[in-house]
């Protein structure tokens, strides 16, 4: 069995800049880490291989420091790496990030699962995940919670839908988005780093993948645009009441009622 987790590398902060020209998150020089919805995926991929014997591979898009985030998940269990990086796929929306990922793995052959996390935390969109299975013409399965049973053939899920729970089987090759129940994920291995801190990484461009075509990739390939991005507001004025305590609940319940908290 062979497993694909996408990854993605997601600021370690809320304070980043933003791209006046583009409207996207300036990425270099940031503190960076692993989307925390990936490392979840990635224990379900890693459970799979030491059940299964299962071969384990991650895949990501971005500038050349995410081959830190793919080396991180070396010390995590998987066996190899693939990170997309060129110019061309700067700027991408969820639906160019979902085609160029699926053009990834199409040059380096479908696998029998991939895995993704729910959403990242930059995003929130939780769409490239389904879109992936999409260009691949494979079907999927999102918001899994469960892994009733496996086997050579498929496997048996739980999904966690908004009022019900969904049992389904399917066989492979599909993909599955994973929610953050399924399994807890182990921490990062020193025995792991040192075993892999020459293990390479395989890298991908625009000409390695099956469509070189540049417009179908980053910002030119973006059917959506970010017009304006702004921080939300935040009140900042405060008032302080000093009466008897009768009058005080009065005054609040009155507030409140016109703030239409009541």
């Amino acid at each position: 069995m062979k497993i694909l987790v996408c990854i993605k590398q997601v600021p370690d902060s809320t304070r980043v800049d933003i791209d006046p020209e583009t409207m996207t998150l300036k990425r270099g020089g940031v503190d960076s880490k692993i989307n925390p919805f990936d490392l979840f995926a990635i224990e379900t991929a890693v459970k799979l291989k030491e059940k299964h014997n299962a071969q384990v591979c991650s895949i990501s898009m971005g500038p050349p420091q995410t081959e830190a985030a793919i080396r991180e998940t070396y010390m995590l269990g998987v066996d190899e790496g693939i990170l997309l990086s060129d110019r061309n796929f700067a700027g991408a929306d969820v639906l160019a990030t979902a085609y160029a990922l699926s053009q990834g793995i199409l040059s380096t052959g479908l696998p029998d699962l991939i895995i993704c996390g729910r959403q990242t935390t930059d995003g929130d969109t939780g769409q490239v995940g389904p879109e992936i299975a999409e260009f691949l013409n494979i079907p999927h399965v999102a918001y899994v919670r469960n892994i009733v049973s496996s086997d050579e053939k498929g496997m048996v899920l739980e999904m966690d839908m908004p009022e019900t729970i969904e049992v389904v089987r399917i066989n492979f090759p599909f993909l599955m988005t994973v929610e953050k129940g399924i399994f807890q994920p182990r921490l990062p291995s020193f025995k792991r780093r040192l075993a892999s801190k020459d293990r390479p990484v395989r890298r991908l461009t625009l000409a390695d993948m099956p469509d070189s075509q540049p417009e179908n990739y980053g910002l030119k390939g973006s059917p959506t645009q970010v017009i304006r991005i702004f921080p939300p507001a935040s009140p900042t004025t405060h008032e302080i009441w000093k009466d008897a305590p009768e009058v005080l609940a009065d005054k609040i319940y009155s507030k409140l009622s016109e703030l239409k908290f009541l």
